[in-house]
């Protein structure tokens, strides 16, 4: 969701739980837009919010001229503050894919894992566990929403013949798969993912996804189908 236009997209997807006061409202697109001056990015957007058990990230991702390119991912815990987070890394992605369980929701946390290994019959766990900083897996789980079910309406961007992928001006939306408000508004929910909606607003520019959930994969997705 753009920092300009954050209130009138977070009523378009109100329906699905993503609610906030106006004050964190107003508090968020103001320290957005200071994010996007201070780091000169060219757009700033709020990917969403992680509920943790002791406490909120909020995230924010800022973009430069190239809509495909890297993305610098920034959180707050109190919508004022922002702190960059590390790009992810395959190292990142595989460090943390043994975590499990909600969030704490404080980044200095540090989970404690142990490999287990096979000595005959009895598995045993080794000693000496690896200590791995909520901060990180906060960076991976991101990272695998976005790959998973972030999603654009088809034709928004076009590829430039220089290389990088701007919005396309001509865009004016054309979707039809779940409509609210009389048809004025396109959702799309995740179920691998709970928490993430779409929208779209048919026949404008207006599109976007936002996450608001607990950073948990749904595993049991398979038997839902």
């Amino acid at each position: 969701m753009d920092a300009e236009t954050l209130p009138y997209a977070l009523d378009l997807v109100a329906s699905s739980g993503v609610c906030l006061s106006p004050e964190r409202r107003a508090a968020l697109r103001t320290s957005l837009l200071l994010v996007r001056r201070d780091y000169r990015f060219e757009q700033v957007r709020l990917w969403g919010r992680i509920q943790g058990i002791r406490g909120v990230y909020y995230i924010a991702e800022g973009v430069g001229p190239d809509r495909a390119g890297s993305r610098s991912r920034l959180y707050s815990l109190n919508c004022v503050d922002w702190s960059l987070l590390p790009p992810p890394s395959e190292e990142i992605i595989t460090m943390t894919s043994v975590l499990k369980g909600r969030f704490q929701g404080d980044p200095s946390y540090e989970y404690e894992h142990f490999e287990k290994k096979d000595e005959g019959e009895r598995p045993y766990e080794e000693e000496g566990g690896v200590l791995i900083k909520e901060e990180l897996r906060l960076v991976a789980t991101i990272d695998q929403i976005d790959k998973a079910v972030g999603i654009v309406p088809r034709g928004a961007y076009v590829k430039s013949p220089l290389g990088p992928v701007h919005e396309n001006r001509n865009f004016e939306g054309s979707w039809s798969i779940q409509v609210e408000r009389g048809g004025r508004v396109i959702v799309l929910r995740s179920l691998l993912w709970p928490g993430l909606t779409f929208y779209h607003v048919p026949n404008t520019k207006q599109h976007g996804y936002i996450y608001f959930g607990h950073g948990e994969k749904n595993k049991d997705l398979p038997f839902m189908l």
